[in-house]
């Protein structure tokens, strides 16, 4: 029929989005290479029947696709030497806060490259980092050294009660130094109470040692 590419359409953009849905929601720059190859043939795939292609033959090679990229992810489960095959492993590219450059150049990648993905993930300087890897996906993973890592909700909040701490006990030593002046203040009463309780017992002394006139005896 003249029509037939109508429903062929539809059927492309029904099969597709389903054949999608099965592979995953990554992002391309969260594939892997395996399944970058397998979107692309799919890609390549769903075009066909508008070329003239067997549309029934298209989808259900698309299907056998992505049941191989099923059967790849499943054995990458099973075994590492199978993820390290399919997918490879992550690379390091700092280690300790030094750039590794022989993995640099195994990965044919520059100091800049790496600077700029690094600054994509608000990361300003390379001096801040103490590990760094180039993940199977193509995205690189970080870790900042320990003075350079913003501070957690539970780090601030202990910086806080930690600072009320300092707070409550500076407030308990003005305290302290208040109540030490007035031990101070009463001890120098006493102490001139005292000198002044001397000096009246020395004079009664004398007195008492002076004769009285003849007169008066």
């Amino acid at each position: 029929m003249e029509f037939d590419w109508i429903w062929k359409a539809v059927l492309i953009v029904l099969g597709g989005t389903f054949l999608l849905r099965l592979a995953g929601r990554k992002s391309i720059s969260q594939m892997t290479l395996p399944q970058t190859a397998i979107m692309i043939g799919i890609g390549s795939l769903l075009i066909q029947p508008v070329a003239g292609e067997n549309i029934w033959v298209t989808l259900a090679v698309g299907g056998i696709l992505v049941g191989t990229l099923f059967f790849m992810e499943y054995i990458q489960v099973k075994g590492n030497i199978f993820e390290k095959i399919i997918t490879g492993k992550s690379k390091v590219l700092i280690e300790n806060g030094n750039i590794i450059e022989q993995n640099l150049k195994k990965l044919r990648m520059t100091v800049d490259q790496l600077e700029m993905n690094l600054r994509i993930n608000n990361v300003q300087s390379l001096d801040d980092v103490e590990w760094a890897t180039l993940e199977p996906n193509g995205q690189v993973g970080f870790t900042l050294k320990s003075d350079a890592q913003p501070a957690t909700k539970k780090e601030f909040n202990q910086l806080s009660s930690d600072v009320q701490e300092i707070l409550s006990q500076l407030n308990a030593n003005s305290q302290m130094n208040q109540l030490r002046t007035q031990l101070n203040d009463l001890n120098n009463q006493i102490a001139q109470m005292q000198t002044q309780r001397a000096m009246f017992k020395e004079i009664d002394e004398e007195n008492q040692e002076t004769p009285s006139p003849k007169h008066l005896q």
